[in-house]
C-alpha cells in the first residue's frame, strides 16, 4: 500500500462524516478490526487513524476507543469566516460550499430588520406561523415564484411554507412516495436529496443525462422496469452540472410524465440566477411542485423555503410539512415579505447574477484550455478530470495544498457510476482568492497524480 491509499482511505471515512452517515460521538472500530474489514495492514490502519485525528475528524479516548468529533474542525470554522481565506498552502479556501454574498446585501437588509425592531411589530413576527404562512406572506411570495416561473401567475393560495429549502424538498418527496417506493432523479444530483430519501426510506432510481438534461426516454424506460412514484429534477441550472433543459426538451419532459402520470418536485432554488427562464411547472403545473427558498437568494441565516403546490397535491404535502416540523419561522417570513415588498430581495439577486457571471469568467480563463461544463450564470463548474486522475485522489491533493473541492461521489446515486470529476463552488471566496486557488487547482491537475 501506497503513501496515498491511507489518505484515500481515510478521504473516504472524512466522507462519511462530512454527510452524516457517521455521527459526532459515533465510536470507529478497533484499528485492528478496521484493519480486517479493510483488507489492510495494521500500520495502515494505524496511518488512516492518525490522520483522521490531524484533520480533527476524530478524538482518541485512553481505555475506549476513537471516536467521531464533536467539536468544530479547522475547516468548519473556516466555512463559517471564523478564519481568514488564505493563499492555497497556507490556509483552507472553500470551493465547496456555495453561500453567495455580495458587499451591498447587509446594508440593504439592515433597513426592513430595523423596521421589525418595534415592539409591537416585533410581538407580532414572533407568534408561531403555519405552514400556510400568512396572507401577506402568500401574496408577497406569489409575486416572487411567478419571477421565478419566467412569468407564469402563481396562486397565493398555492403557496405553502417550510423552515427551509430542504424541508420544503423532504415533505413533497414524502407525500408523493412512501418507504419503499421509487423516486426517479438525476443520476448526477444535490446530495442533500440522498440523505432525504434514505431517511425517508424512499429508493432513487438513477436517469441518464445528456447535454441538455434529463432524457425523458430515459424516465419512461425506468417506469415500465418498475413503477416510479414520482421524479426529483433540478431543470435549471443543474447543482453540479450546470445543465438546464431548453424549451423543446422541457416539453418533451412535460408530455412524458403525463403520459406515466408522474407528480414531479422541481427544484427551483438557483433559479433567481436566470430570470426570465420558464420553469419546468409551467408546462406541467398540474403535477409540479416547484420549491424554493431564500437561502441562495439572501442567506442562510434567515431562510424560509416556499414551495408552489398544484391543488391535487396540496394537502397531502401540507400534511408532509406538518408532520416533519418544518413550519417556517414567523419573524424570517415577516422580514422576507418585507425585503421582497422593497425591492431588496430582487437587488440582491442581480447583484449576485453580475458577481457570478464575473467568477465564471474568471474561472474559464484559469482553467482554460481544460475542459469544464459550466454554465455562465451559475455559481458551480463541473470539473471532468483527465487520466488518471480519480476524483477522490484529485480531492485529496486539493486538500493538501489547502483547497477543498466536492468529489463526483457526492452527487452520484449510484456510486459504481461516479465519474472522475469534481465540483467547484465558486460563491464563497474574495475573487483574487478564488483565482489563486484555481490556479493551483490547474497546476495540479497538469502535474498529475503520481507528482502529488
Amino acid at each position: 500500500m501506497t503513501r496515498d491509499d491511507y489518505r484515500a482511505i481515510a478521504d473516504a471515512i472524512a466522507a462519511d462524516i462530512e454527510h452524516g452517515r457517521l455521527r459526532p460521538g459515533e465510536q470507529l472500530p478497533t484499528q485492528r478490526a478496521f484493519a480486517r474489514r479493510r483488507g489492510i495492514a495494521p500500520s495502515t490502519a494505524t496511518r488512516v487513524y492518525r490522520e483522521l485525528a490531524r484533520r480533527g475528524l476524530t478524538t482518541g479516548e485512553v481505555g475506549r476507543g476513537t471516536f467521531v468529533r464533536a467539536g468544530r474542525s479547522a475547516r468548519d470554522e473556516a466555512r463559517d469566516g471564523r478564519v481568514a481565506l488564505a493563499e492555497p498552502g497556507t490556509g483552507p479556501v472553500d470551493l465547496e460550499l456555495n453561500y453567495p454574498a455580495v458587499p451591498e446585501q447587509l446594508a440593504q437588509l439592515a433597513g426592513a430588520l430595523a423596521q421589525l425592531l418595534r415592539p409591537d411589530v416585533l410581538g407580532e413576527a414572533l407568534r408561531p406561523v403555519g405552514v400556510a404562512g400568512t396572507a401577506a406572506a402568500r401574496e408577497a411570495f406569489a409575486a416572487l415564484a411567478s419571477a421565478s416561473c419566467g412569468g407564469r401567475e402563481a396562486d397565493p393560495g398555492s403557496l405553502l411554507f417550510a423552515g427551509n429549502g430542504r424541508q420544503a424538498v423532504a415533505a413533497a418527496l414524502s407525500a408523493l412516495a412512501a418507504p419503499g417506493q421509487r423516486v426517479g432523479v438525476e443520476e448526477t444530483t444535490y446530495p442533500v436529496v440522498k440523505a432525504i430519501a434514505g431517511q425517508a426510506g424512499v429508493r432513487l432510481v438513477p436517469l441518464p443525462v445528456d447535454e441538455e438534461g434529463l432524457v425523458p426516454e430515459a424516465v419512461a424506460a425506468a417506469h415500465r422496469a418498475a413503477p416510479l412514484r414520482a421524479l426529483y429534477v433540478q431543470p435549471r441550472l443543474h447543482n453540479p452540472l450546470g445543465v438546464s433543459l431548453p424549451e423543446a426538451r422541457a416539453a418533451e419532459l412535460a408530455q412524458a410524465v403525463r403520459r406515466l402520470d408522474l407528480p414531479v418536485v422541481e427544484d427551483a432554488v438557483w433559479s433567481f440566477l436566470c430570470p426570465g427562464t420558464t420553469a419546468f411547472a409551467s408546462y406541467a403545473p398540474e403535477r409540479t411542485v416547484l420549491v424554493d427558498s431564500l437561502s441562495k437568494r439572501l442567506g442562510a441565516g434567515l431562510n424560509v423555503g416556499f414551495a408552489v403546490v398544484p391543488e391535487g397535491l396540496r394537502e397531502r404535502t401540507a400534511g408532509a410539512l406538518r408532520s416533519g416540523g418544518a413550519t417556517p419561522s414567523g419573524f424570517a417570513l415577516e422580514a422576507a415579505v418585507r425585503w421582497i415588498g422593497d425591492g431588496t430581495v430582487e437587488a440582491v439577486a442581480a447583484a449576485k447574477r453580475a458577481d457570478a457571471m464575473e467568477r465564471q469568467d474568471l474561472a474559464r480563463e484559469v482553467l482554460a484550455p481544460r475542459r469544464v461544463r459550466a454554465d455562465r450564470r451559475s455559481y458551480v463548474l463541473w470539473w471532468p478530470l483527465a487520466a488518471p486522475w480519480r476524483s477522490e485522489t484529485f480531492v485529496a491533493a486539493a486538500a493538501r495544498a489547502g483547497i477543498s473541492v466536492t468529489p463526483a461521489e457526492a452527487f452520484a446515486v449510484d456510486p459504481r457510476r461516479s465519474p472522475a470529476a469534481v465540483r467547484i463552488a465558486l460563491a464563497s471566496p474574495p475573487l483574487p482568492v478564488l483565482a489563486r486557488a484555481l490556479a493551483e487547482l490547474a497546476r495540479i491537475e497538469a502535474a498529475g497524480p503520481e507528482a502529488d
